[in-house]
């Protein structure tokens, strides 16, 4: 139980060193750190909001909006639908949260109800997508259809457009090398977006709160902008005006079967010809399909990309695109290009989004936040040290060692992962520092008690280590368990308290029965004691 192997103990020491060595750079600022050579370590520790400071920033999903551009696409679908199956009705007309028309021949009853069936179909709801919620309501009055968006249906779009929302911004905010972000959802309608170490609040704002809606449109067939203003467009038609100042406004189809969502990829790129800044995009194979039979069945005829609601660009389809690549050319700059292929890229906001709440909390609060927790876990170190070295002597010492290992140990892993440090994270690893002398307090108390058995000083240490093995391990295990329920149903600070109680208890365990079992038998090969110092 005491014997190990050199290969072992050069295993150990080396795993505590190189502890140390990842930890270093934190005792060195920024600038140093980046002046060391390149096979340096180099990471520092992530320090959160509380700690560094940064943006805080509460969006509100605009819900009416949402609501709005639902019941839009919902028409569209009918429409588009009935046209598919070549039948004859009255154009539907939306009241409320209700779409009603008639098929003009009574005959096409079920035809009709069979061409709207899956706009029926139900919206995976809950976790996993294992429930259901009814979207729609359908009744039916001879040639008369009334479909009906409900309200539960209405509430489940909106959650799940946060759920998107959140992930587009993690994307995006990835994309632009922000460190550690936070998003959460709160309450129904609601997304707290926390970026550590921002200082431009507003470059912020404006990078990830753009919608960055993206749609493909080809031009109405029929009427002029002129006309379209003075009696209103044609069916299935809308005006949309340009994104460049002079530009005359385009009168395009309101349908679109392609969105952001199909493409691949964006990137910024120059143009051969003109060396202008372009941005060149990709279509998915499902989007690439449609791309190329639209444009294969619409050549010579004007193609809208809209951005935003605006027209960024009307080329003529001169030929089939089979390759689903295309290409967004305007005034662009440089920036202005690259910004515009990374929103692409990360995909767009389901809905609009406010900002409703904004505070930066300057670096002044995290240095006080991070004085507060230097004073506690020092005060805390000290503690256990004194206490341990009171108590048990010689083998206090040999925890301590243990103690200061452990703590390296944690920063060291934090550090590698780049795990967010937060003031609940430091609370988290003041209380690992009295745990993990907790286990050697189990394992000397052990030693202790066999010592009074009679025991010689070695069988007593050996004893101490192997009996005491099962109730640290049930203590750390359960501990273990209710810090990884923390982690995941919890958020924000209390994920960063969860974190490091975890790598706190799997470093404590490590130090316990490794590292100080080690030292112990180190000092036992060495001096071969009659007694036991405790």
């Amino acid at each position: 139980m005491l014997y190990f192997a050199r290969w072992k103990i050069g295993l150990i020491v080396l795993l505590v060193v190189a502890a140390i060595a990842t930890v270093l750079p934190n005792f060195f600022s920024e600038e140093q750190v980046e002046s060391w050579p390149g096979f340096l370590p180099n990471k520092q520790v992530v320090l959160g909001l509380d700690l560094r400071g940064g943006a805080h920033l509460l969006y509100q999903v605009d819900r009416q909006k949402l609501i709005d551009d639902r019941k839009k696409t919902f028409l569209s679908d009918i429409r588009q639908n009935l046209r598919a199956e070549r039948l004859r009705f009255t154009p539907p007309r939306m009241s409320g949260l209700t779409v009603q028309f008639a098929v003009r021949d009574v005959a096409d009853v079920d035809k009709a109800r069979e061409a709207i069936r899956p706009l029926l179909d139900p919206v995976q709801a809950g976790f996993f997508g294992q429930g259901s919620v009814r979207e729609v309501n359908l009744s039916v009055d001879g040639p008369k259809f009334s479909l009906e968006l409900t309200e539960e249906g209405l509430a489940e779009r909106l959650r799940q457009a946060l759920q998107q929302a959140r992930e587009v911004m993690l994307i995006r905010l990835d994309a632009f090398g922000t460190t550690e972000p936070s998003i959460q959802i709160q309450g129904e309608d609601r997304l707290l977006v926390e970026v550590p170490g921002v200082e431009n609040v507003e470059e912020l704002k404006r990078q990830v709160g753009k919608t960055a809606k993206m749609t493909f449109h080809l031009l109405c067939p029929e009427g002029s902008v002129g006309e379209a203003r003075v009696s209103g467009p044609p069916p299935d038609c809308e005006i949309v005006e340009s994104d460049e100042p002079g530009e005359p406004a385009l009168l395009i189809q309101s349908g679109s079967r392609l969105s952001g969502g199909d493409l691949a990829d964006a990137q910024a790129a120059f143009d051969q010809q003109t060396n202008e800044p372009v941005v060149n995009f990709r279509f998915n194979s499902r989007g690439g399909a449609i791309f190329a039979e639209l444009t294969a069945a619409n050549v010579n005829r004007r193609f809208a990309v809209v951005l935003d609601g605006k027209v960024i660009t009307a080329p003529v389809i001169r030929t089939a695109i089979l390759q689903g690549n295309g290409q967004i050319s305007g005034n662009f700059t440089v920036q202005s290009a690259n910004d515009l292929s990374i929103l692409l890229r990360a995909g767009a906001l389901p809905a609009d989004l406010e900002v409703i709440q904004e505070r930066t909390v300057g670096p002044s609060l995290g240095q006080d936040s991070i004085d507060a927790g230097k004073i506690a876990a020092v005060i805390g170190m000290i503690a256990v040290i004194v206490f341990m070295l009171a108590v048990y002597g010689l083998f206090g010492v040999f925890a301590n060692i243990a103690l200061f290992a452990n703590i390296f140990l944690i920063f060291a892993v934090i550090t590698i992962t780049q795990s967010t440090l937060t003031l609940p994270g430091i609370a988290g690893i003041v209380l690992t520092i009295g745990m993990a002398v907790d286990a050697n307090v189990l394992i000397f108390e052990r030693i202790r008690e066999e010592a009074r058995l009679g025991r010689s000083a070695i069988n007593a240490i050996e004893a101490g280590f192997s009996r005491a093995l099962s109730t640290i391990l049930d203590a750390n295990i359960t501990t273990l368990f209710a810090a990884a329920a923390l982690f995941m149903l919890g958020s924000g600070p209390i994920q960063g308290f969860a974190v490091t109680l975890v790598i706190g208890i799997l470093t404590t365990i490590f130090t316990a029965f490794l590292l100080t079992r080690m030292i112990v038998a180190l000092w036992v090969d060495s001096t071969r004691p009659k007694a036991v110092p405790i």
